[in-house]
């Protein structure tokens, strides 16, 4: 399972290289603009600087409306700005079909001027509260679209958890749904320290947090720590050989 941390400024991404040994991806994001807000063009060129060139950055373009032309030039840009993992928040998309235009467009930008680029079509795990597509019609979404994962996330942050809207055996078919079309699957959504042993069950691929890697476990006003990015990464370790020895036990 890889670790995916979303620092908001370049103060933060510094702070992320300090920890670059417990991570994989650093994400860049602007939580002020919403769960899979976008920065600026220029935020994720410095943090692609400020953090080691051996450690992918992965941008978000947004929680995008239904504007398939408009999100297709954000995601290029986001590339072209040094991200290699292209995130797209399919929030104004009410139907699979609206969201596998967005995201056609979004790979056919993205891989004309980066082949090896990585899609990554998001929805919510509470989209029955914003009106978007149903969060298991994602896998398929991404791989009509040409995208190279599925991403879960929680749109409202209001203290509900991803396990409140999708439970873990929903996000276990979840999973299984993105491994059966050749898709990565990565889950987020205020995920806590005692959500990585149902991460691990289920067979995620990329587990993204912030909340709990800052000061006071809060998102928008605490500041990542690499000591908890360490920790995070110390769980998610101990998790993984506790259910590799319990397979092996079962097997």
């Amino acid at each position: 399972m890889l670790l995916l941390i979303s620092p908001d400024s370049v103060e933060e991404a510094l702070d992320c290289a300090k920890a670059a040994e417990h991570l994989d991806i650093v994400d860049v994001k602007k939580p002020d603009e919403g769960s899979l807000g976008a920065n600026f063009p220029w935020v994720i060129r410095e943090i692609r600087e400020a953090v080691p060139a051996d450690k992918p950055v992965s941008a978000t373009v947004g929680d995008v409306p239904y504007k398939p032309g408009t999100v297709a030039q954000a995601a290029l840009g986001a590339a072209v700005s040094g991200a290699t993992y292209i995130k797209v928040g399919l929030y104004g998309c009410t139907t699979p079909e609206q969201a596998i235009d967005v995201m056609r467009g979004v790979v056919r930008a993205v891989k004309d001027y980066r082949p090896d680029a990585f899609v990554v079509a998001s929805g919510y795990a509470d989209a029955r509260r914003i009106g978007c597509v149903n969060p298991l019609a994602l896998p398929d979404i991404a791989r009509r679209s040409g995208s190279d994962a599925a991403m879960l996330d929680t749109a409202i942050k209001d203290g509900t958890r991803l396990f409140d809207h999708v439970p873990p055996d929903a996000c276990a078919e979840f999973v299984g749904l993105a491994h059966e079309a050749g898709l990565l699957a990565a889950l987020a959504g205020s995920v806590k320290v005692g959500d990585l042993g149902e991460l691990t069950r289920i067979g995620t691929d990329i587990v993204g947090v912030r909340g709990a890697v800052c000061e006071g476990g809060d998102r928008n006003t605490g500041r990542i720590q690499p000591q908890l990015v360490a920790a995070f990464r110390a769980e998610m370790d101990r998790h993984a050989r506790e259910h590799a020895a319990a397979v092996a036990a079962a097997s």
